[in-house]
């Protein structure tokens, strides 16, 4: 198939870019090196935007949330992978949770199937040199295409460690100690207020499994790695442990809202796991990213009560990311300044969790859809949650403190009226709703 639009990277950011431009009726070449005979350290399978860390892609709350305002909002532009998130959820109380194998299969499926788009199983080792290119390939890159694209840029990429959360065997869970409750009793889309299986520790359980986090045997960096900082989004538990007794039990162990049905009171502290399948038989360790050896992982986490039998799926894991100086290295367009037939977008451009690579995807996708047009489009309004992150990535931050960042209301412009803060955040979300709306149709 001759293709107008080359994407490299066939992640969560290259599949929604290469869906966008296909139904905007432009021809496409996604290149993915899974299936070609290599593979990432963390992925799994050769499927098109799989998920190798957590399997939530966080609150769907619209009225209250960064993160829910963008999955509405890409929504409303027709997104493959909210699409096909809907249809692989999983119950996570008010979060939306996929079972990743049939997430990956729906996204691959669809894009297999359009007409538009020609899959290529290949490794690229370098920037194109003319046509227009999208390179989505991630934090991963491999380090043929990492070396031009750093000789492109003319800037150092920065770096950061990301880690794997644990997979356990739910016939392997003891609910005889454990018990099933979302905090709060919180009640989500298709949940029952029971999503969670929480697993719970008193004082002096806590306190000897928070020194086992600090005593365990843990992945060792090589030298040019160990300045490298985590991003914080994904810290690995024992880091955090490092930090101080309490704050795993104001963190991911935290128990409030959360009665032990057996006792009437919170627990010291809980360690929660959230359903990882559509047939609940894998589920994942909230929060419990980690760079322990696989041997120390296994026997410490044997001592949670109810994880005594626990038979794991898979352990966690660290791997090196990469991203570029977005701020500094691209326009508003994602286009690369120094030869704008190049954009970027994902993980990549700086952007961090699963549903902002995707939006970045898509905004590359509708950019590059509307260059070929000969119809340039302005950006989102910052006051949306898509533009707010726009911005962030290619402005709202200099190069020098660029770090990666979750979409959050502290992006958004201030509200100019005055607004009391129990009302803030619906006010940004009616506010986005409405420039979303007028953006939508002046692209139309």
């Amino acid at each position: 198939m001759t293709y107008q639009v080359h994407i490299i990277g066939g992640g969560l950011a290259g599949s929604e870019a290469a869906w966008q431009l296909a139904q905007a009726g432009v021809k496409v070449r996604l290149s993915e090196m899974r299936g070609s005979g290599d593979m990432t350290p963390a992925h799994q399978t050769d499927g098109l935007a799989e998920l190798v860390c957590s399997n939530s892609f966080r609150s769907d709350d619209a009225d209250r949330n960064a993160v829910g305002l963008l999955h509405a909002e890409m929504r409303n532009l027709n997104s493959l992978i909210m699409a096909e998130a809907g249809k692989a959820k999983v119950p996570a109380g008010s979060a939306l949770a996929v079972d990743r194998d049939a997430f990956s299969a729906g996204v691959t499926r669809a894009l297999a199937e359009h007409p538009n788009v020609e899959i290529v199983r290949e490794r690229i080792d370098a920037l194109p040199s003319f046509g227009l290119t999208i390179v989505a390939t991630g934090p991963l890159t491999a380090m043929g295409l990492a070396e031009s694209i750093g000789a492109a840029t003319g800037e150092e990429a920065l770096a950061f460690f990301d880690a794997i959360a644990p997979i356990v065997h739910r016939d392997s869970i003891d609910m005889d100690i454990c018990w099933m409750a979302s905090r709060w009793d919180k009640v989500g889309p298709e949940g029952d207020g029971k999503d969670y299986i929480n697993c719970p520790m008193n004082k002096a359980e806590y306190l000897a499994f928070h020194q086992g986090l600090l005593d365990g045997e843990k992945t060792e960096f090589k030298q040019w790695e160990k300045d490298t900082p985590y991003f914080e989004g994904c810290m690995p538990i024992e880091v955090m442990a490092a930090r101080g007794l309490d704050t795993l039990r104001f963190g991911p162990m935290k128990p409030v809202g959360l009665d032990n049905p057996r006792t009437g009171h919170w627990p010291w502290a809980v360690v929660q796991l959230r359903q990882d399948n559509a047939l609940g038989t894998l589920w994942n360790m909230v929060g419990f990213q980690t760079k322990l050896k696989h041997a120390a992982q296994v026997e410490l986490f044997r001592t949670i009560p109810g994880l005594e039998k626990a038979e794991f799926a898979r352990l966690g894991g660290l791997h090196r990311n990469t991203f570029i100086q977005s701020p500094k290295l691209l326009d508003r367009q994602l286009r690369l300044k120094k030869t704008p037939h190049i954009r970027f977008a994902g993980q990549i451009t700086g952007c961090e969790g699963y549903v902002e690579s995707s939006a970045i995807g898509l905004l590359a996708g509708r950019f590059a859809a509307a260059e070929l047009a000969g119809n340039a489009i302005a950006p989102p309004p910052l006051s949306t949650a898509l533009g707010a992150l726009l911005g962030h990535i290619t402005g709202g931050a200099t190069a020098d403190s660029y770090q990666p960042m979750n979409v959050n209301f502290g992006l958004f412009p201030p509200m100019d009226e005055k607004v009391h803060k129990k009302q803030r955040k619906e006010a940004m979300t009616s506010r986005a709703r409405a420039e979303l709306a007028e953006w939508m149709a002046e692209i139309a």
